[in-house]
């Protein structure tokens, strides 16, 4: 039937193929940040051991394959099939097939990683997680080679975007005055969590052009989203702001695949004739002049995805508009159409928690107090920092929270106590161990005011960043009853 053909948006391969790839390629990622540091912060003997947690873990609220069983070796094995699927979906292989091949493949890693996301604790409390459960579970319908795109999941990828993007401007608006007020890339440079290679010559940037920074912000946030439904070229042109200002941010700072998935969703608005227009490369006819006929079990499957993602986007719809608008939260227990949402408000000061041990027996201010290196957080001040995105460095970003917070981490204690007991799964994490792999006597934690150095104060002193001494939450701590002490 003629009508059946609006339902096929053949000029859209070129997203599809962005899509299904490029969502793959952020999978594997995560899978390999997880085989890399879940042992460490989670496992058997880790910070917050999932063992522990599973025994008062309700099983009917969050679904995981590690309800019945945790082991480090099971991890490790789902991690291992999730990063063999992801590569095999990110050479396109799956796609080859049938359209239910690359559904199952993508299924797959939805229910693989939300077994570890569901486990994992505040380790895993991050927005972009959820982001990229739903971006899976949507991109797992649009189909293979074999069929065109479906048009509905493109429209409902392009509402994922919408929220994500439309929801944080929202979140701005609503949060702190600095927003309003245009001042807030005054400060967020130098304060985000995890600052890039270039974060300190953005940050130095003239006032004027952080204001207009903030206004561009705001016009891609709370305009462009509703652009993304318009009629092509128009729609094209959308993605195309939201993918420019997603790579700024990528350029400026370390967002793990926050900014690398936006990127990849806002393709879903890109049509075939407007790529092939910027880059003649992109061929305008993927499959030749074969036509492509949609079977109609495969339609009526798209079409029950549709129905069910609209039908759980009633409450994420409501809270877009609502006065207590929630950041970054799911509805349902499978994490689905979810909220979205990020930097409310800017902090204005960067304080970092430094820690440092000894090996001396006496930890007064004489001994040697060594500092222990963080591979993305700042420390050294001479270091560059380093570009991790979309790479996700979980002990980092936690270590960011504490001074927003508390010290009093139950998983921070337990960091304190790894790396008493020199614990190599823990010192891993670590870019640097003053103590070689050895156990020290004394940890300590002190708190640190750090800012960038001015470009004066750079040529000055090669320093990249300045620091002042705060305070020091937690003074020294062993293992060890100090010689000469009683009780």
């Amino acid at each position: 039937m003629d009508w059946l053909s609006w339902f096929d948006a053949a000029d859209y391969e070129f997203a599809r193929q962005v899509l299904q790839r490029g969502v793959a390629a952020l999978f594997f990622v995560a899978f390999l940040s997880s085989l890399n540091q879940f042992p460490a912060l989670l496992g058997e003997r880790g910070l917050l051991p999932v063992p522990d947690y599973l025994s008062g873990f309700s099983r009917l609220r969050r679904p995981t394959l590690f309800r019945w069983r945790y082991s480090d070796g099971l991890l490790r094995g789902v991690c291992a099939t999730g990063l063999v699927v992801s590569a095999l979906l990110v050479a396109g292989i799956p796609q080859l097939g049938p359209p239910w091949v690359p559904l199952i493949a993508f299924l797959a890693l939805w229910l693989l990683y939300m077994s570890i996301v569901n486990v994992g604790q505040t380790f895993y409390g991050f927005g972009w997680e959820m982001l990229l459960l739903e971006a899976g579970f949507t991109v797992a319908f649009l189909g293979s080679d074999q069929t065109d795109p479906p048009r509905t999941i493109l429209i409902l990828v392009a509402w994922l975007v919408f929220r994500l993007e439309f929801g944080a401007g929202m979140i701005k608006i609503r949060g702190g005055r600095e927003w309003r007020d245009l001042t807030a890339l005054y400060y967020h440079h130098e304060t985000q969590p995890m600052p890039g290679p270039l974060s300190r010559q953005a940050h130095l940037l003239p006032k004027p052009l952080h204001r207009m920074e903030v206004v561009g912000n705001h016009f891609a946030q709370l305009v462009v989203p509703f652009l993304l439904f318009a009629p092509q070229p128009v729609a094209s042109a959308a993605a195309a702001v939201i993918i420019a200002t997603q790579l700024w941010l990528v350029a400026s700072g370390n967002f793990a695949w926050l900014n690398w998935i936006a990127i990849v969703l806002a393709f879903a608005a890109v049509s075939d004739p407007v790529a092939h227009a910027v880059l003649p490369v992109i061929p305008l006819d993927w499959h030749g002049e074969a036509g492509r006929e949609t079977p109609l079990w495969w339609l009526a499957v798209t079409l029950a995805a549709t129905a069910l993602l609209l039908a759980l986007s009633y409450q994420p719809l409501r809270n877009l508009f609502s006065r207590r608008q929630l950041m970054n939260a799911s509805f349902n227990r499978w994490q689905l159409v979810n909220a979205y949402g990020a930097f409310g408000t800017v902090t204005r000061e960067r304080v970092e928690i430094v820690v440092a041990g000894t090996f001396d027996d006496d930890p007064d201010d004489s001994a040697d107090w060594r500092e222990y290196g963080f591979k993305g957080k700042p420390g050294d001040l001479r270091r560059i920092p380093r570009q991790w995105a979309p790479y996700h460095l979980r002990l980092d970003w936690l270590m960011w929270f504490l001074p927003l917070r508390t010290v009093h981490e139950e998983w921070f204690h337990a960091f304190l106590g790894k790396l008493l007991e020199a614990d190599r799964t823990t010192l891993r994490l670590l870019r640097y161990d003053p103590f070689d792999g050895g156990a020290p006597r004394w940890v300590r934690v002190r708190r640190y005011h750090y800012r960038f150095a001015t470009r004066a104060e750079f040529r000055a002193s090669g320093n990249r960043w300045m620091r002042t001494f705060l305070s020091e939450p937690i003074p020294p701590v062993s293992l060890r009853r100090p010689q000469g002490r009683q009780g």
